[in-house]
């Protein structure tokens, strides 16, 4: 869908477990802020961020930042109509938030009856050295997704993220 003439837009879900960054990960990639608070995100937020992910090309991206779960449920399903693609976030420290993140992913494509370009943001790489996931798993990660160690504390890898999911979903 066109906003107008210059503009392209794509709406954008972000998925995965409760307290993994997703909202951090948004309002950095928004307003390049971050806060140590916890606020559980209540159904749905949305916001839009505006960029070029080539030169020339501008994109308002619509970021639909879904409530943490660890399965697609109804009302989360309805959020998914319409989507271009998925940010999927894990947290590092938590090993199994990101097994949720992969079954969120495969869930939505099956829900949606069709494959969406996705982004995996391994977050808190900024607490590195308490990260559960193996490197091995990283590694075979790698394979069959494009991975992105983020830190919505620092900001590093967000951009990078969007632009190659904008890249991607133009």
């Amino acid at each position: 869908m066109k906003a107008n003439a210059n503009v392209t837009t794509r709406k954008i879900c972000t998925l995965g477990e409760f307290a993994v960054g997703k909202t951090s990960i948004v309002t950095r990639a928004v307003r390049n802020t971050f806060s140590e608070g916890y606020l559980t995100t209540i159904g749905v937020r949305v916001d839009s961020k505006t960029f070029e992910p080539e030169p020339g090309r501008t994109m308002r991206m619509v970021l639909w930042d879904i409530a943490g779960a660890g399965a697609i449920d109804q009302v989360r399903a309805s959020y998914l109509t319409g989507s271009h693609g998925l940010l999927l976030v894990a947290d590092g420290t938590r090993n199994d938030t990101l097994d949720t993140a992969l079954a969120l992913r495969d869930q939505a494509c099956r829900l949606l009856d069709r494959e969406l370009p996705t982004m995996l943001l391994l977050n808190k790489c900024d607490l590195a050295a308490r990260w559960e996931i193996p490197p091995a798993r990283m590694e075979a990660l790698t394979l069959q997704h494009q991975v992105f160690s983020s830190s919505a504390k620092t900001g590093h890898g967000i951009e990078d993220a969007l632009v190659a999911l904008g890249k991607a979903v133009w």
